[in-house]
């Protein structure tokens, strides 16, 4: 038998991070009202399963935009590290604050096969389909891959291959590397993330295109 113990407004007037769909950025938001629920569930001899769920009614402090805010986390997402133990915490903002996001302006400049996988990324995460949008995400990654002629047996090779190359920073080369686990866990796991963890990773798509593609094209036409 589950045990759940409920909390109201434990956490009000606190302030949170929040992607607001206005600013379009994350700002500050004010906690109006929240639950929170924790629960345990005896899973048999010396083995517990735990989790947390916070729901919350935020607002910006900049733009003053209303928004719910889901956190959840659970003892199975517990990574026993040294001193201290490391969590997944999963945080969905509703209405979606990616809802009605855009390609990155000169799109048409990215090679054909790249345009079509980030296309159809941007409508997945608009339409809120998160497995979706973490296998394109790594499929982009790929195809830059691919494009670059990046060598390599497996993925992990060919973006740092992208760092011999001189297509990608070292500090580059670790965030896709951070994307590629993203999508791994989407593709191979069915591992939805949440939407604010879908739009960090896009923004740094966007930085890819423009640093690879985009700049470098204007760059050659303004400086022959």
């Amino acid at each position: 038998m589950a045990e759940i113990e409920i909390t109201k407004n434990s956490k009000t007037n606190e302030k949170v991070d929040v992607t607001c769909r206005e600013c379009k950025r994350s700002t500050k938001h004010l906690i109006l009202s929240d639950i929170c629920l924790k629960g345990s569930e005896d899973m048999g001899p010396h083995d517990y399963f735990m989790w947390y769920d916070e729901y919350q009614i935020v607002q910006c402090q900049g733009c003053e935009t209303v928004s719910f805010r889901k956190t959840h986390e659970n003892s199975e997402d517990y990574h026993q590290t040294s001193p201290d133990d490391e969590h997944t915490l999963y945080v969905d903002i509703y209405p979606n604050p990616e809802d009605g996001r855009d390609t990155i302006e000169d799109d048409h400049l990215l090679p054909s096969s790249l345009q079509r996988i980030y296309s159809e990324t941007i409508k997945s995460i608009n339409s809120g389909q998160a497995v979706l949008t973490g296998i394109g995400i790594r499929a982009i990654v790929e195809t830059v891959c691919k494009d670059k002629n990046a060598n390599g047996k497996d993925l992990y090779e060919k973006i740092n291959d992208l760092v011999t190359q001189g297509v990608l920073t070292k500090d580059g080369s670790n965030i896709l590397h951070k994307l590629r686990t993203l999508g791994n866990e989407a593709a191979h796991e069915v591992k939805p993330h949440d939407n604010v963890q879908l739009g960090l990773a896009l923004d740094v798509i966007d930085h890819l295109m423009q640093g690879v593609y985009i700049l470098p094209y204007h760059a050659k036409a303004k400086f022959k």
